[in-house]
């Protein structure tokens, strides 16, 4: 088995080849350093830091969300980035979770913010848990991938929320003003 480091900009590290038994380690060490996620899925270890940038976004895309589910009559549970994990494959945190309609063991929306980092493996890792829906927010744009058939496929528009104007929050996200963020988007679904 080879073993590569490869560092990225802003924070983010990728070792390859570590056991679970490793992860634990690694992760144990990492309890008391904030700012900092770790994520593990099949002996891949990702170390990332988390900055000011992804902590606004993730606030505010939770708040406009939050007041969509208000407006909408719609009932969520937001589970927030909890850990998810499958032992021995794959543990993670979303940056944001939700079920509807009631809490249950598995999320049925899970909202990744990526600054840092990117690519499409990232979804495995939900694949594992089997996630039914998952966002992930990038360079302004929110990418939809719902689960068929054991894959995820790239969608349009959610199938949680398939009365969400997915185009509009995205502008509402890039707004400078938080405060006039969500009074467009409050504006929207009035």
């Amino acid at each position: 088995m080879s073993q590569t480091v490869i560092e990225t900009d802003n924070q983010h590290f990728i070792k390859q080849s570590i056991t679970w038994e490793q992860f634990k380690a690694v992760q144990s060490a990492f309890a008391e350093i904030g700012g900092v996620r770790l994520m593990y899925c099949e002996g891949v270890l990702e170390i990332v830091g988390i900055g000011r940038l992804h902590e606004m976004i993730c606030t505010l895309l939770g708040m406009l969300l939050g007041q969509y589910f208000m407006l909408k009559r719609i009932r969520f549970v937001s589970t927030g980035a909890y850990t998810q994990s499958v032992k021995g494959l794959t543990e993670f945190q979303a940056d944001l979770s939700y079920n509807f309609d009631m809490e249950k063991e598995i999320s049925t929306l899970c909202i990744e913010v990526v600054v840092t980092s990117g690519n499409l493996t990232k979804l495995r890792k939900y694949q594992l848990l089997a996630i039914p829906e998952v966002w992930f927010w990038e360079e302004g744009e929110i990418s939809i991938f719902c689960l068929q058939d054991g894959n995820y496929v790239k969608m349009q528009s959610s199938l949680c929320l398939p009365d969400l104007n997915i185009d509009h929050l995205e502008e509402c996200l890039l707004m400078d003003s938080q405060l006039d963020a969500m009074l467009a988007f409050s504006d929207r679904y009035k």
